[in-house]
């Protein structure tokens, strides 16, 4: 995508041209056009949408801004870009590179994490400490130590995502070093995005051979998304732009 408009783009374009052009089907162009995606098409005497290259830009902008942050979304900015000022709609588009930055950082984050809990893990210390399980933790002591609510872990406990110990007939929770390993990954990964259904899977595999490698699978994953999602959103910037520009224009701010 992102080629010049072939054919009749020196005048009106039929919906077959538009769907042609934007890589979306004859249905999807009256559906969009109809969900506000794109300004709504002229009518011909006879009843035919007549298009213009504009709607072309607006649909590859579209696809760009739904791939990096949802259709939902999408449609939102894209409503906005039509009607704000240049600055606004590029203060928009900057928010979307922003958030994709963000999500990339946590991934890496959780990822370093990651490591370093496997990396600790594989220690003769560390093995020892299993053995005598002297370091310990309560409830309270563990979600100081992650940064997280101690309802956080009894929720997560509930879901089956960490499993403490239990003991003295008041029921107090008790960690030892296993379960505060499986936290710090439930914690890696939550951070990361993952919801509980992705957790609970990645967590189940810790107990198998491919545990760690499972979930840094899993975070790869996470990243090559993101990664594709920001080129999408770089290509279809020229679109964007031409949006953009055209709805200031329209409004006379250019």
């Amino acid at each position: 995508m992102g080629e010049p408009v072939s054919g009749r783009r020196q005048g009106a374009l039929r919906t077959a041209d538009v769907a042609r052009e934007s890589g979306y089907s004859v249905q999807q162009v009256r559906d969009l056009e109809r969900l506000g995606v794109i300004p709504p098409a002229a009518r011909s005497s006879n009843g035919y949408r007549s298009y213009a290259l504009l709607h072309v830009h607006a649909l590859r902008a579209y696809r760009g801004l739904a791939g990096a942050v949802g259709p939902v979304i999408a449609r939102q900015l894209l409503a906005e870009l039509r009607t704000g000022t240049i600055a606004e709609a590029a203060s928009a588009i900057n928010d979307v590179h922003v958030r994709l930055a963000r999500e990339r950082e946590e991934a890496l984050r959780a990822q370093q994490a990651l490591r370093a809990i496997q990396a600790e893990a594989d220690t003769p210390e560390f093995e020892q400490d299993v053995e005598r399980d002297s370091d310990a933790m309560t409830i309270t002591e563990l979600s100081r130590a992650l940064g997280v609510r101690a309802s956080t872990l009894r929720f997560w406990e509930q879901e089956g995502l960490v499993t403490p110990e239990r003991v003295t007939s008041l029921q107090a929770r008790r960690y030892d070093l296993s379960a505060i390993r499986t936290a710090r990954i439930v914690t890696a990964l939550r951070s990361a995005g993952y919801g509980i259904p992705a957790v609970r899977e990645i967590v189940g595999s810790l107990h198998r051979l491919d545990g760690t490698e499972e979930a840094e699978r899993v975070l790869r994953e996470r990243l090559d998304g993101i990664a594709l999602r920001t080129v999408g959103l770089l290509r279809a910037g020229a679109d964007l732009a031409t949006v953009v520009t055209a709805a200031a224009q329209e409004s006379g701010a250019v």
